[in-house]
């Protein structure tokens, strides 16, 4: 068994997810970095390696739909590192529209932002029983605390995805497993405007701002649980 924490992160190319990669690296964790195309991890396992103490990361190119992949991904892990210790669950789309949403559309979101999720939990889980230890964090988002308008599908995608957060921070507390949903506003992030944000990029909250909230919440004394985060935007507080 390695002598350092493993942590695996979906959606790591971009964004929050390569926000969180980064600051995990710094915190010396083994990364296990999970995106559609290894070559756009590439790129981010280069900053890594960059960074004083980290290691080289594994990485893994495949749509987190696919179920037979995450079971292969989670046997290599667990045949070549020997735990698993974080779990951070932040792949996901979005696509407009609520009756006017396609209805392959909102399937789509719903199998990448709650299925996807739900096999990776479940899966993780099974170990980190045995470990009696490890975190688990779903970056859900204000939308899965709220229902707007245009956002029927990824609204239903992210609610599901608050409330199973919750099943499973119920069901794994005693085994000394955190489970948190991480709720934020707008982000800075590709997806924000794909989305139609109208703010500026600094009026938002900052993708090195959920990095430093999961650093938090892996500072926490064992005994303690936060089952849920919701961060605004300041501008955009409604």
């Amino acid at each position: 068994m390695i002598p350092y924490p493993v942590a695996i992160i979906t959606g790591a190319n971009r964004g929050i997810g390569r926000s969180i990669a980064l600051k995990m690296a710094t915190l010396k964790y083994q990364l296990v970095l999970v995106a559609r195309e290894v070559g756009k991890l590439k790129s981010v396992a280069t900053e890594i390696k960059k960074l004083p103490g980290s290691h080289v990361p594994l990485l893994f190119g495949f749509d987190v739909t696919n179920t037979q992949a995450i079971t292969g991904c989670i046997n290599e892990i667990t045949s070549k590192l020997g735990r698993i210790d974080v779990l951070v669950n932040n792949a996901g789309i979005y696509r407009s529209g609520s009756s006017a949403l396609a209805d392959n559309e909102f399937s789509l979101q719903i199998d990448t932002n709650l299925k996807a999720p739900f096999i990776l939990m479940k899966q993780v889980a099974t170990h980190m029983k045995l470990q009696q230890s490890g975190a688990i964090f779903n970056i859900a988002s204000r939308a899965g605390k709220v229902g707007f308008s245009d956002s029927g599908g990824y609204s239903a995608s992210k609610f599901g995805l608050v409330g199973l957060s919750e099943s499973f921070y119920r069901e794994l507390a005693p085994y000394g497993v955190s489970v948190t949903a991480i709720c934020p506003g707008w982000v800075d992030t590709d997806m924000a405007y794909e989305a139609g944000s109208l703010l500026d990029g600094h009026e938002m909250i900052q993708p090195e701002d959920i990095a430093k909230t999961i650093e938090f919440l892996l500072s926490l004394s064992p005994g303690a649980r936060i089952k849920e985060v919701v961060i605004e935007s300041a501008k955009s507080i409604f």
